[in-house]
């Protein structure tokens, strides 16, 4: 059955209707980036771009690393660019945009994001490679697909227990990363960490400038917190969405969390920039190895 125009919009150049992207465009290799500027970064290293476009906050570039094909793209801060940007990668390969028919051969992607994190346990020092094994979704965004199938409700009771979340509040969802990148991407170099994925910097992140906060000891209770030998060990706002829907989708992702802040202990990266390089230059390198 063919999908309605105004479900899957296309542009008059036949391309989605937000990344400006036509199939073509895209490797099935995809590194993510929150900042659009930090496109750049990763495909400096590139042996060749072949392609680029920028469209609102969402940057594209396409060339390949050491003879592998890479599509690094910035989704913006926030689960709901997530919920944008993945299912549109998804429709560049599984949907047939001309005759608006979903394929019958559909196509898995490898998705890695490569972003900034701060620590909420002593433990994890500044300047660590964190990979988000588990991430607990604060935002509502699962809750609006048929996802219990890949969700993990015991551990989400356990956490509503401990914290005693606020029922104002979205239920938080717990989903898992691919268990095959998160083993190709692990080395004595990375920290295993299960990721809150929050709404926002501020309030949701526990930073209390001028505004109250409905529950001043979040960030206490979600640093006490530990399932099974699994505590919550960073906050950051795209992975719990990322890991949902591509899992609904069939494709496989992995989140990189550079950490360049320890809210336990207060401290921020000297050289966040020189941390993020590298944890660049680590996950090209695994991707090509």
């Amino acid at each position: 059955m063919s999908i309605k125009s105004s479900e899957l919009i296309i542009n008059p150049d036949g391309s989605v209707y937000h990344l400006n992207l036509r199939p073509e465009h895209l490797a099935t290799t995809i590194i993510t980036v929150g900042d659009p500027d930090r496109v750049d970064r990763v495909t400096q290293h590139f042996d060749d771009i072949e392609f680029q476009q920028r469209k609102r906050e969402f940057h594209t570039q396409t060339g390949t690393y050491k003879g592998k094909r890479i599509t690094v793209i910035s989704t913006g801060i926030g689960t709901d660019n997530i919920d944008i940007v993945f299912n549109e990668l998804d429709a560049l390969v599984n949907i047939d945009l001309e005759k608006r028919e979903i394929k019958d051969k559909l196509t898995s992607l490898e998705i890695i994001r490569i972003g900034t994190s701060g620590s909420i346990q002593k433990s994890i020092p500044l300047n660590s490679f964190l990979i988000s094994d588990y991430a607990a979704g604060f935002d509502s965004l699962l809750h609006f697909y048929k996802s219990e199938h890949i969700q993990h409700p015991k551990i989400s009771e356990a956490l509503i227990k401990h914290t005693n979340w606020s029922p104002l509040k979205s239920k938080p969802y717990i989903v898992r990363c691919h268990e095959g990148l998160y083993n190709k991407f692990s080395s004595n170099k990375t920290v295993k960490g299960f990721t809150a994925t929050n709404v926002g910097f501020y309030g949701p992140q526990g930073r209390i400038l001028r505004l109250p906060l409905q529950d001043d000891n979040l960030n206490h209770k979600l640093a006490s917190f530990d399932y099974n030998g699994m505590p919550i060990t960073n906050l950051e706002m795209e992975t719990a969405g990322m890991y949902g829907i591509s899992a609904l989708l069939g494709h496989k992702a992995l989140s990189m969390n550079a950490i360049i802040a320890n809210r336990a202990t207060g401290e921020f990266s000297k050289d966040p920039t020189s941390l993020v390089n590298d944890l660049i230059i680590y996950t090209l390198d695994k991707l090509v190895e």
